[in-house]
């Protein structure tokens, strides 16, 4: 009996520790740092407000830490976060409200809301990068980048709004929400296109406004949808820039052109809106109407007139003028200046018409045979030469030519030039006019008698004449008779003495006197001897069958030539045929 008792007073002693242990353990676990507690208001000495948290000790906690610090009272609770269980300086518990308060409300915003959510918050502040959003008492980031669609410069105007916010990031250990305001405008202005996408339909009549223009077109707000009008579906017409038509804010009716629902695109047309004027073009417009229009472009071939609104036709530069050629329309029209011209023809399927300027007015070339009759004698001045001929402006636009052929009886000119000057008055027959080709022939040598018509009745064979050398050759020299008449001395008839090189005997512009040996009027050639001059007739006689023959031998390769001097030329352009290496001799 006396050994029983010790055993249970131990018994009743360690159940008690034990106890004591786990009531240990608890207050342990309750005072964390980092854990929020609720206490109790035991005193407030000036700033300083002592909580009871249920430690050994009390927490001291400034005043700044409330909201409104004349509301504290003794004996209230609140929650605090303990800091500090015991402060190594001096023991005592830290502890604060403000951090707790953060705290909670921290947790009450990462259970109401998670990444991709939205919120609803207010900017209270700029920060570097962005701006601050309070939500529900908590600071989110909201940067710069993403607080509208479009770049934003200013964020002033944005302070103080409230707003509806997509969460992008949540970071609970840095305790940092950041959120977008444009993502949730983009996501919601998908939805609302993917939306109107599926109430529009092609041929659709609908109300838009101007948004944006380019060089190629221009972007139409459709309540939430742009669409592309381009250039070419703005005017029937020409249009050079989209600003020639729109102004940006503009509101227009427009039809949809198509619809690409995968990559949501809407083509839109304004043109389209109204009818097609080209419509049953050839009724309004019949070929051979006079129209009055206004030149709305220029290109070198041609000028392009409105003749009404969105209906051009072309005036190419070969219709500008019946008589003048015209290089380059902006020689002669302007953009902007109005015209008379004429249908010529009309091609409805590709929307082209061709118009005529000179239609509207008579063709001077209809009446040019009545006022220049074949044969008739006209007076013009000299406008421009060619290799073959000169043009003669007989009137505005109005231009006869003179072959070179035509310039001279007796000579055979190589160039205008050598006969006329530009600017000079001339006067000439009309030889012949072709209406149809715009072309009227003169001659200049035709206001003249034909000296070699007379040729028989003026000089004789054995007559004896003088003239000037007026060309050497190697094979003789060309005396001027009168009216421009020419005979040739063949080396062989200048001199009794042999002659090695005519220029050794004659020299141009010395005057001589010699005998007509031969007259041949259809080749318009005369045979001149020197040596003959002495002779008598029947000495003449016999020289005459000689030089006959020379004259055929030597002269004759350029039958092809009118008269003596074209001989000359010829031989001097093809001198092989006289001997190799001959040349005309000065």
């Amino acid at each position: 009996m006396a050994i029983r008792k010790p055993t249970v007073q131990k018994e009743k002693k360690g159940a008690l520790y034990d106890m004591m242990e786990a009531a240990l353990s608890s207050e342990k676990n309750q005072f964390t740092p980092g854990s929020i507690i609720k206490g109790t208001i035991s005193a407030i000495k000036g700033n300083d407000v002592f909580i009871d948290i249920g430690y050994k000790s009390e927490g001291v906690i400034n005043a700044n830490e409330f909201k409104d610090a004349e509301q504290i009272k003794i004996g209230d609770t609140v929650d605090v976060m303990l800091v500090e269980l015991e402060n190594e300086r001096d023991g005592s518990v830290n502890i604060s409200k403000s951090r707790a308060d953060e705290k909670i409300r921290w947790d009450a915003v990462l259970e109401k809301y998670s990444e991709g959510c939205v919120v609803t918050g207010t900017i209270k502040s700029k920060v570097r990068g962005g701006l601050l959003v309070d939500i529900d008492g908590v600071e989110a980031f909201l940067p710069g980048s993403q607080v509208d669609v479009t770049p934003v410069r200013d964020t002033d105007e944005y302070l103080e709004q409230t707003a509806e916010f997509k969460v992008i990031k949540i970071s609970n250990e840095r305790r940092n929400i950041i959120v977008s305001r444009r993502e949730l405008i983009e996501e919601r202005q998908a939805d609302k296109k993917r939306e109107l996408l599926s109430t529009l339909g092609k041929g659709q009549h609908v109300k838009g406004k101007v948004k944006n223009i380019t060089d190629f077109g221009a972007f139409v707000d459709l309540d939430g949808i742009d669409g592309l009008l381009h250039i070419t579906d703005m005017s029937w017409g020409r249009v050079k820039h989209p600003t020639e038509v729109l102004k940006v804010g503009q509101e227009l009716d427009v039809v949809i052109l198509d619809i690409d629902m995968e990559r949501e695109r809407v083509s839109l047309g304004l043109k389209q809106a109204t009818e097609n004027p080209w419509n049953n073009i050839e009724d309004k417009y019949p070929i051979g109407s006079r129209l009055h229009g206004k030149v709305v472009n220029l290109v070198p071939y041609g000028a392009f007139v409105e003749i009404e609104q969105g209906i051009e036709g072309l005036v190419h530069v070969s219709e500008f003028s019946w008589t003048k050629r015209v290089a380059r329309a902006s020689d002669m029209l302007n953009v902007g200046d109005e015209v008379d011209v004429v249908v010529l023809s009309i091609d409805s399927e590709n929307q082209k018409i061709a118009l005529g300027i000179r239609q509207t007015e008579a063709n001077p070339w209809d009446t040019v045979q009545d006022r220049y009759p074949v044969g008739s004698r006209v007076s013009g001045k000299v406008r421009n030469f060619t290799a073959y001929g000169a043009f003669i402006e007989l009137e505005d636009g109005i231009d006869g030519m003179i072959h070179v052929s035509d310039m001279s009886w007796t000579r055979k000119i190589n160039h205008p030039s050598e006969v006329l000057q530009k600017g000079q008055q001339v006067d000439a027959v009309v030889l012949e006019v072709n209406s149809d080709d715009q072309r009227i022939s003169l001659g200049l040598k035709q206001t003249q008698d034909d000296p070699w018509s007379s040729i028989a009745s003026r000089y004789k064979i054995g007559q004896l004449v003088k003239g000037k050398v007026s060309k050497i050759a190697s094979f003789g020299a060309f005396i001027a008779l009168e009216d421009g008449v020419d005979g040739l001395v063949h080396i062989s008839q200048i001199s009794d003495q042999h002659i090695e090189k005519v220029k050794d005997a004659l020299k141009v512009g010395q005057e001589v006197e010699a005998r007509i040996v031969k007259i041949d009027r259809e080749e318009r050639r005369i045979g001149l001897s020197i040596k003959a001059v002495n002779m008598t007739d029947e000495e003449i006689s016999d020289l005459e069958n000689d030089t006959t023959a020379i004259v055929d031998q030597k002269v004759k390769t350029g039958e092809n030539l009118g008269d003596l001097s074209a001989a000359f030329d010829d031989a001097f352009a093809q001198s092989d045929v006289w001997r190799p290496g001959a040349n005309t001799e000065n």
